[in-house]
C-alpha cells in the first residue's frame, strides 16, 4: 500500500500547479466525464503525468486525467437588481478510474481518493454505470446509491487492507452512513427540481470484480440479496473515502437491464453500455453540476 508521504508527494505536485484549492471532488464513471469539459480556468494533468499515479488502461471509455476548475454556480442578483453575476466553485475531477479488473489491487484503485484528501477535499461526487437488477429499472434510469454489499471484503480483499496509517483514519471506520442521509436527501431534491422523478431511484449497490459480464445465476443469488445494481466499481473507492472523513454522494447510470433469465437472445454488451450513457449524458452532467453546488452551499 502507498505511504502516506507517497500519496502526499502526488497532492503537492498538483498542489503546486493549480491556483485553485477545491473542497469537493467527482469522480466520473464510464462515458460520463463530460462535465470536466464543462469546467472553466482548467489545470489538466494526464495521469502517466502524476508522480506514483495509476493509469487509467481502458482509454476508450476513460480519458485518464485529473480535472481541475470552476464548475459555474447560481446567478446571484445585486441589492439593487441592476447586476447579475455568476457563482464558482472549485472542483477537482477524474475523468476516468481504476479498477481491479485492469491488474490493480483495490487499494491502489480508490489511492486518488486520498490524494484528493490531501488536497483539501471533504465531500466526493461519484458517478458510475450499472446494470438493474431491481426489476423496476429501466436503461436510463438514474439510481441514489443508500448502501453497498462489499464482496471483495468478504472475501479478504478490502481496499483498507494493510498497515493503518492514523493520518488518515481510524483502523476500523464505521460504513453505517457511508452514504451521507443529508447529501441523499439533497440529491432528490435536485432531482425533483430537474422534473427527474419518474427515472430516480435509491437502492443497494454492489461491485463484482469484471470485466466479464455477470451470469443468470450469479445475478438470482445477487437479487436474493437484496441488490438493486451491480457494477465494477465505486465501492473501494467509498470505503477509503469515509476512511478519511470525507463526506459521499454516489449514483449510478443505469445502463442496461441485467438478464436474469435464460429464454433470452438479449445480450449485455458496452457499446450499448455507452449509448445508454450517451443518451443520457446531458440529465447526468446537470444533476451532477447541480448537486455539487448545493454540496458546495451546505
Amino acid at each position: 500500500m502507498c505511504t502516506y508521504d507517497v500519496i502526499k508527494q502526488c497532492a503537492d505536485y498538483l498542489l503546486d500547479r493549480t491556483k485553485h484549492r477545491p473542497k469537493i471532488g467527482i469522480i466520473c464513471g464510464s462515458g460520463l466525464g463530460g462535465l470536466a469539459d464543462q469546467l472553466t480556468e482548467t489545470d489538466i494533468f494526464p495521469y502517466q503525468d502524476i508522480p506514483n499515479f495509476p493509469v487509467s488502461t481502458v482509454t476508450k471509455f476513460h480519458a485518464g486525467r485529473m480535472v481541475i476548475g470552476k464548475l459555474s454556480g447560481l446567478e446571484h442578483t445585486s441589492t439593487n437588481r441592476m447586476s447579475t453575476s455568476v457563482s464558482e466553485i472549485p472542483v477537482m475531477c477524474m475523468q476516468g478510474r481504476f479498477h481491479a479488473y485492469e491488474g490493480y489491487p483495490l487499494w491502489k484503485c480508490a489511492m486518488p481518493v486520498r490524494v484528493m484528501k490531501l488536497m483539501g477535499v471533504e465531500k466526493l461526487l461519484i458517478t458510475y454505470a450499472a446494470g438493474g437488477l431491481n426489476s423496476k429499472y429501466n436503461a436510463g434510469d438514474i439510481m441514489i446509491i443508500k448502501d453497498h454489499i462489499n464482496l471483495q471484503g468478504f472475501a479478504g480483499n478490502p481496499p483498507l487492507q494493510g498497515i493503518n496509517d492514523e493520518r488518515f483514519g481510524p483502523r476500523f471506520p464505521a460504513m453505517d452512513n457511508a452514504y451521507d442521509r443529508n447529501l441523499r436527501l439533497m440529491a432528490k431534491t435536485v432531482a425533483s427540481e430537474m422534473k427527474l422523478d419518474n427515472i430516480i431511484h435509491e437502492g443497494t449497490y454492489i461491485m463484482l470484480g469484471g470485466p466479464s459480464f455477470e451470469t443468470v445465476a450469479e445475478l438470482k443469488m445477487l437479487h436474493i440479496f437484496g441488490v438493486d445494481a451491480v457494477g465494477m466499481s465505486t465501492v473501494q473507492e467509498v470505503i477509503v473515502a469515509r476512511h478519511c472523513n470525507m463526506k459521499v454522494c454516489a449514483f449510478s447510470l443505469i445502463t442496461n437491464k441485467c438478464i436474469t433469465e435464460y429464454e433470452t437472445d438479449d445480450m449485455v454488451n458496452v457499446a450499448d453500455v455507452i449509448g445508454i450513457a450517451n443518451n443520457r449524458k446531458a440529465d447526468m452532467q446537470e444533476l451532477v453540476r447541480r448537486i455539487a453546488i448545493a454540496m458546495n452551499e451546505n
